[in-house]
């Protein structure tokens, strides 16, 4: 995997931290306290049910109106409210709750009551008068309906003076009844109504403090509740503009829309719910708050809840493990998911992919971390398993050293039909066209298994042997991968002829001279061959490629007229997978170096590298860094950690239209905003993706493992950063 790299643009530096670049000096670890993790929950909601508004009682009982009645959460499912028996097969015309005490009031065509206070609040009213209540503290009942407005206590019902506007919403606060009308918010003044604040294209109201927060066509604002006057001006740059409705929870103003939901957050900042990732759908009807901070949002087709638990980054490592050893392990690789219907992980079905090889090196070294720290035996088993999948890809097909880039059963392939050969395996095929981000993940795992698996001489051998025989292969064709048409693939090429045929304002050129001479460190150090040794000392010096090492990524820019087999090389836009592929090397690279003055050289260009990347937060990136260097972003890579989403699957994300984002011109990296979102919040993404990147058109077919969280996670215990 190729493309295109270049730099024309100023950086967003954040600070860093320095500390001592051997493992055993690392200090500072960052203790492993619970934090926030916000999750989503769909509930199994009745086929064609049509919803009104949801409501929540001072239990906690979660509730939904729907025209053909009542229903309550039980479990994970909607269900027909039928514990009182009297009211089972009535049809509520609203429902809400007491003010303070949180009870339950039923509105129906002829009567209002409720079930508290031992059943005694009764009122009957005239059949279809009214259509909305609210309930205060000392129990008074607001009527409201489109022939009449009223208060009832003690049985009794007082017509109030009409507004002849539409009312929008009705709410009891602070012992006071309000009205939102389509042209004014009112407060009930004993039997008076005082038209309080005059509004225009306001939806919906909710309170806070002294605060009449209001939603309208263009942002939110406040008003005083006792004066009406403003108490906190039109806010507009939101995610989403248009408020639909409005609920106050945990003091944070959430505000619902036609695009999701979204939270205003301590800093003034906001979290954004949107797409299936969240939402069932976006269009937002109706929005409650339970005790513990939950809230629940309804649509017209479902029933979701966006949840705040407690949890640690083990825990979340946790859940990833288990995720990955139930539905992602296909012969030891790490396995994509398609899923039919969308969305539905029970359907899943592993597949290969063009990188198995690359993706399953990041769990094989996230197992390969964690046996380092914990001991756990199943840890070395995970790794193990996973290098079968990587020995095999060496002995499915009939080419000596050539790594296949995966196999499969005889036929159920799935990607790039056209470049899969028989194997000699019979029943088998393998894939070939392997490529130089292949290569990257195996002297990757033969660096990571080597240092924190491989105990006994028989394991080290075994490692020893894997990387042997390839780097064998590319040196026998010439610093090539040849498959099995006798031609080099079309991106495995490491020769001075390809390389420096790039001019060093091409990342290609900085990037091959980087891999290959990490190949041969670890090939060398694994077998003592002086071949390797030899070969690499030729590259470096004699071809430059020490000096294409260090190139600064900051002079690669666009460098048009370099065509490679119909490819244009020097044009296009930052190439994120290089990136990728530079920092898995940098481990090897600087580990495994010949002298300490190229170990030397090697940081300075790692750091030269990481300077560029530190606006992305890539808590994989800084580790790396502060492996070779001591430096890397301590808050970055924990908040990178903690945003890291736990639905994988690859929904379909907007942001580009949200306003409370700031985007930047049009620029080398793709990097569209001056500061990255939440990783939750936007497109599902692994490693080699630009994590900028706004919106994505994926539908919800697809699941990642998560091994991209547990990589870092593993490498930050390693490293003694995360406790």
């Amino acid at each position: 995997m190729k493309k295109f790299t270049h730099l024309s643009v100023g950086l967003l530096l954040a600070g860093a931290v320095t500390a001592s670049p051997c493992l055993s000096g690392l200090r500072g670890a960052v203790p492993d306290l619970p934090y926030t993790q916000a999750v989503a929950v769909k509930f199994n909601v009745p086929a064609g049910l049509k919803m009104q508004k949801v409501i929540i009682d001072y239990n906690d009982n979660v509730q939904v109106l729907a025209t053909d009645g009542f229903y309550r959460l039980s479990g994970n499912d909607l269900v027909k409210d039928l514990r009182f028996r009297p009211l089972a097969q009535k049809i509520p015309v609203d429902v809400t709750t007491q003010e303070g005490s949180g009870h339950l009031y039923y509105l129906y065509e002829d009567q209002c009551l409720t079930n508290g206070y031992a059943g005694v609040p009764y009122v009957h009213l005239p059949k279809g008068r009214y259509n909305r209540l609210a309930v205060d503290t000392i129990g008074r009942i607001l009527l409201a309906g489109p022939r009449g407005l009223a208060i009832a206590g003690n049985g009794v019902v007082e017509e109030l003076p009409p507004i002849s506007e539409g009312i929008q919403a009705m709410a009891a606060y602070g012992g006071e009844f309000f009205i939102l009308s389509s042209e004014a918010v009112y407060r009930l003044n004993g039997q008076r109504l005082v038209r309080l604040h005059a509004v225009k294209e306001v939806h919906d109201m909710a309170f806070r403090g002294n605060d009449i927060i209001l939603g309208a066509v263009s942002g939110y604002y406040a008003v005083n509740r006792h004066t009406g006057d403003t108490s906190m001006p039109l806010q507009t740059k939101l995610p989403v503009q248009v408020i639909r409705k409005i609920i106050v929870a945990d003091h944070h103003i959430w505000a619902g829309t036609l695009q999701g939901a979204f939270m205003q957050t301590d800093t003034g900042t906001y979290r954004y719910f949107a797409s299936q990732r969240w939402l069932d759908q976006d269009v937002v009807k109706s929005m409650a708050a339970d005790s513990y901070g939950n809230i629940y949002i309804l649509t017209a087709t479902g029933l979701n809840k966006i949840a705040f638990p407690q949890q640690t980054l083990a825990q979340k490592a946790a859940y990833f493990e288990r995720k990955i050893r139930e539905r992602h392990i296909r012969y030891g690789f790490i396995a994509n998911l398609h899923l039919n219907p969308p969305g539905d992980v029970r359907s899943a079905a592993m597949a290969d992919t063009d990188n198995d090889g690359l993706w399953s090196s990041f769990y094989l070294g996230s197992q390969a971390f964690r046996y380092a720290v914990t001991h756990e035996a199943v840890a070395k088993r995970y790794a193990w398993e996973a290098f079968e999948a990587f020995e095999r890809i060496l002995s499915v097909n009939q080419l000596k050293g050539f790594p296949a880039r995966t196999f499969e059963r005889k036929g159920y392939k799935n990607s790039d039909p056209e470049r899969w050969r028989n194997s000699p395996d019979t029943g088998w095929e393998w894939k070939g066209h392997t490529s130089s981000d292949e290569f990257v993940a195996y002297i990757w795992i033969t660096a990571v298994l080597h240092e924190m698996v491989a105990e006994t001489p028989e394991e080290k051998q075994r490692v020893a042997a894997f990387i042997d025989k390839i780097m064998t292969h590319i040196l026998d064709h010439h610093y090539t991968l040849v498959d099995i048409d006798n031609k080099p693939t079309l991106w495995a090429r490491w020769n001075p002829e390809y390389i420096n045929w790039y001019p060093p304002t091409i990342g290609d050129r900085r990037l091959g001279s980087t891999t290959i001479i990490a190949g041969l460190e670890i090939a060398y150090a694994l077998t003592g061959k002086q071949r390797y040794k030899t070969e690499a000392g030729k590259l470096l010096y004699q071809y430059g490629y020490l000096e294409n090492i260090c190139i600064d990524y900051r002079t690669i820019r666009p460098t048009p007229g370099y065509v490679h087999e119909g490819i244009e090389m020097g044009d296009g836009d930052w190439n994120h997978s290089d990136d990728e592929m530079a920092f898995l090397t940098y481990w090897v690279l600087d580990r495994y170096a010949f002298t300490d003055s190229l170990q030397r050289q090697y940081r300075d260009a790692i750091l030269n590298h990481w300077e560029i990347e530190r606006p992305e937060k890539n808590a994989l990136w800084n580790l790396v860094t502060l492996a070779a260097t001591g430096r890397y972003d301590a808050s970055d890579t924990n908040w990178w950690l903690q945003t890291f989403p736990m639905d994988l699957v690859n929904w379909k994300i907007q942001n580009s239209h949200r306003k409370d984002i700031t985007l930047l011109p049009s620029n080398f990296r793709h990097q569209t905003t001056v500061a990255l979102l939440p990783l939750d919040e936007l497109p599902v993404h692994r490693h080699n993706a630009n994590a900028y990147t706004l919106d994505s058109d994926g539908n919800g077919d697809s699941e990642l493992a998560g091994d991209e969280y547990l990589l870092p996670y593993w490498m930050a215990r390693y490293l003694k950063v995360l406790e």
